[in-house]
């Protein structure tokens, strides 16, 4: 089986290396020797959204102990694009069919698999982590499980199911509830989405925190009714929490979403809390951080944790084709593949204004 409708467009991907260089070239196999396996689709990628792991993974070689770029590594894993082939064995899915590739793919072996945490896998193989190389190529073989439909969304709306996946299941997680108050810390990608979810959901009062006042006006353009905090450098955790408090009305947030990783958002989110609040921790930080570990205690405050998701792309594709989640207004710069570097140094720079940048091919 071969890809001859491919043939005449190399399959450009997006790669990084232990020196920290980002650089865009040719992928292996060929497109012409491109061949799925059993149980694979052949996947046109059109979309790929940009995360932070992506830059981090470029700019520092690693996230955690074990996540570290030792070779020539392809990049992202927010793609969505149609199937050009399919193994005999693939039933499901068929040529043209327009489908947002969930990443990860699990042993389905394991005790965690088999109980449904298929997140905690630990023989996962997990697009873009590495070393498995990611999404951000034209053409990947990927098993047609972990391929869903997303019918006549579009590709960037496919794209935006990964981030969405991951915020579900944070929000699923930490049991938020109609009238719930709730903060957000953090007004990137995620905590915007967030946002969006935390309205739908019902909380109320709803409040977002950012150091940069831009992200900020997006939130309240993005979420009606949202109140939000800019964090000044400097701030003290504490007073962070006053002023979160504050724009609440008074009412402390039973919830907080900790979508940045970063030690001083965590701990200005958990002096905010009310007793018996969760904190609930959907970014990647330092490996080792400060907590204020008695007040945590004396509150009985959860602190809590996410690794990745699972079980949550057909509820995140049903929320986004009802129109009852609409994440698309968080796009704020598009380029083609050829120009992958363009967008990531897009991303890096905080002059430039980015929440969310996609990369597309046609």
């Amino acid at each position: 089986m071969t890809l001859a409708v491919a043939a005449s467009k190399p399959n450009l991907g997006l790669f990084t290396n232990p020196k920290h260089d980002l650089y865009v070239a040719e992928c292996a196999p060929a497109p012409a020797e491109l061949v799925p396996g059993p149980g694979e689709v052949i996947v046109h990628v059109q979309a790929t959204g940009i995360c932070g792991s992506d830059i981090h993974f470029w700019k520092h070689g690693q996230i955690g102990p074990t996540m570290v770029v030792r070779e020539e590594h392809i990049l992202g894993h927010e793609s969505a694009g149609t199937v050009i082939a399919a193994h005999p064995s693939v039933t499901t899915l068929a040529v043209g069919d327009r489908v947002a590739l969930e990443p990860g793919v699990p042993c389905q072996a394991c005790d965690l698999c088999l109980t449904g945490h298929y997140n905690g896998c630990p023989d996962v193989a997990f697009k873009s982590t590495p070393p498995v190389p990611g999404l951000l190529r034209r053409y990947v073989n990927h098993p047609a499980k972990w391929c869903h439909k997303i019918g006549s969304m579009s590709f960037e709306y496919g794209a935006l199911l990964e981030p969405l996946s991951v915020t579900l299941f944070g929000l699923e997680r930490a049991g938020l509830r109609l009238g719930d108050p709730t903060v957000i810390l953090g007004a990137g990608p995620i905590g915007l989405i967030a946002a969006l979810c935390a309205r739908a959901a019902g909380a109320t009062p709803l409040t977002i925190t950012d150091i940069d006042a831009r992200r900020l006006e997006v939130a309240r353009s993005l979420v009606p009714g949202i109140r939000t905090v800019l964090v000044e450098r400097g701030m003290t955790p504490e007073a962070a929490a006053d002023a979160i408090v504050a724009a609440g009305d008074g009412v402390r947030p039973r919830v907080a979403l900790e979508c940045t990783g970063v030690e001083s958002s965590l701990a200005g989110g958990i002096y905010s809390l009310a007793f018996a609040g969760v904190c609930y921790c959907i970014g990647v930080g330092a490996t080792f951080q400060n907590i204020p570990f008695m007040h945590l205690s004396v509150n009985e405050i959860r602190l809590e944790f996410q690794y990745r998701y699972c079980n949550t792309w057909p509820k995140a594709i049903r929320l986004v084709n009802s129109g009852l989640i609409d994440c698309s207004s968080i796009i704020t710069h598009r380029f083609a593949l050829e120009n992958a570097m363009d967008a990531f140094a897009t991303v890096a720079d905080p002059k430039s204004g980015a929440v969310k940048v996609v990369i597309t091919d046609e």
